[in-house]
């Protein structure tokens, strides 16, 4: 950012310092000193070569000539002047007179904006770099300056007031706006990594995030910065990023190798997203292809999966195989009576505490006996019935195990996974 800004072509402002003359008709006038006096006091300012001699010379003009036409244009060539000083307290400063002449002065927005924002004075630098974009169409030539230069000098403004613009805007929280004005900087100087990483991190932030745009973008960074660490960990997290879009890191050392020379998005630049299945579709997969000894060996939790969100058909495999069959199982205790026990055997049903199974005893259980709410039990029973939502199985015949009586493997609980939405 900083070496943009001091590298942007300042011209003198678009006027002239001859005598008076008629302009032509389709013309505005042009600015003219009529003092013989104070024409060679400021031609003889703008004449001095060496910078510091340039910078006296038009203070001392501007000084004794407070309203003078020209003021405008010399606190124009004061900025230039100032600028090849190095003297940044000044140059600042000078913006900020030039302003209060001219509150539409582009070059001079372009400065403060800068300024403010290496103050890190966010709402202030985005309000003069958006003021100065307004104000470039209003951006004239100067007298001598070919159409080349001309466009020259306001595209490298313009591209100082996008990136002021667009960065304030991502400290501001505004990442729509600040995609807006990055991608502008950058579309100017697709070199610019400093603008490039963070309009990446703008179009992640987005509402809905453009991955495809930040990724692309992420891969350009990695590739632009050239300080090994940095490169490392700018690569690792787009990495992260195109691995949770896409699925896979299938295509990103693809991406990295095509943004080395490919500055910009191609018109037809897209990356393929990742859709994880639907419940009803990791049901079928479950199901597919199982004999029923194999459908009646699934967790728990993948029984409750297919039974509450696969097809109908896909249930009906499943319950076959499963109802009225002995089930040896372990689970937690959400209520207990002495003839019924509500218990949750999938991880995901014991976490929220929720019974996803109703376990009817034969006989009552005796009260010291009965288990305390959030203890695990062993347990057997009989699947008889199901409600499909919420997910419950009714189990008839149910019977406990002592801890220190010899049972059946328990079937232990399986986290069902939902797909992610």
């Amino acid at each position: 950012m900083k070496n943009i800004v001091l590298a942007i072509v300042l011209g003198l402002s678009a006027a002239a310092v001859a005598p008076a003359q008629t302009a032509p008709a389709a013309q505005p006038p042009k600015k003219e000193i009529k003092d013989p006096v104070e024409y060679n006091a400021y031609v003889g300012a703008l004449q001095q070569n060496d910078p510091n001699a340039k910078v006296s010379g038009l203070e001392a003009y501007l000084q004794q000539y407070p309203n003078s036409v020209m003021k405008e244009d010399a606190l124009d060539v004061l900025i230039t002047a100032y600028q090849q000083t190095g003297n940044a307290a000044k140059l600042s400063d000078t913006a900020n007179r030039l302003i209060a002449v001219n509150p539409d002065n582009a070059k001079a927005l372009a400065f403060r904006a800068y300024f403010e924002r290496s103050s890190q004075k966010w709402p202030e630098a985005k309000a003069d770099a958006e003021r100065g974009l307004q104000a470039l169409p209003k951006v004239t030539k100067v007298e001598g300056e070919s159409d080349a230069d001309f466009a020259k000098r306001k595209a490298n403004l313009a591209a100082v007031l996008n990136s002021v613009a667009g960065f304030a805007s991502m400290q501001l929280k505004d990442n729509a706006a600040a995609a807006k004005y990055l991608r502008a900087s950058v579309d100017a100087n697709p070199t610019n990594v400093e603008d490039i990483y963070p309009l990446a991190l703008a179009y992640f932030g987005t509402t809905p995030p453009d991955d495809v745009n930040g990724l692309f973008f992420i891969a350009r960074a990695s590739n632009l910065v050239s300080d090994p660490k940095g490169k490392e960990q700018i690569s690792k997290f787009g990495k992260s990023k195109y691995v949770k879009y896409h699925g896979s890191d299938e295509g990103w050392s693809d991406l990295l190798a095509q943004t080395v020379a490919t500055t910009l998005p191609p018109a037809d630049f897209t990356i393929k997203q990742y859709v994880p299945p639907t419940p009803a579709e990791q049901a079928a997969a479950l199901v597919k292809g199982k004999t029923a000894e194999q459908l009646k060996a699934l967790s728990f939790g993948e029984w409750e999966l297919v039974l509450s969100e696969g097809a109908q058909e896909d249930a009906d495999k499943v319950w076959a195989a499963i109802k009225d069959t002995k089930l040896v199982m372990e689970a937690q205790v959400v209520d207990a009576t002495a003839t019924k026990l509500m218990i949750a055997a999938s991880q995901d049903d014991i976490d929220a505490k929720r019974a996803d199974i109703e376990l009817t005893m034969p006989a009552a259980i005796p009260v010291k006996q009965i288990p305390k709410v959030g203890a695990t039990v062993d347990f057997e029973g009989y699947p008889a019935s199901y409600d499909k939502k919420p997910f419950l199985m009714k189990m008839a015949k149910g019977a406990l195990y002592s801890k220190e009586a010899p049972k059946a493997p328990a079937k232990p609980p399986v986290h069902r996974k939902p797909a992610a939405h």
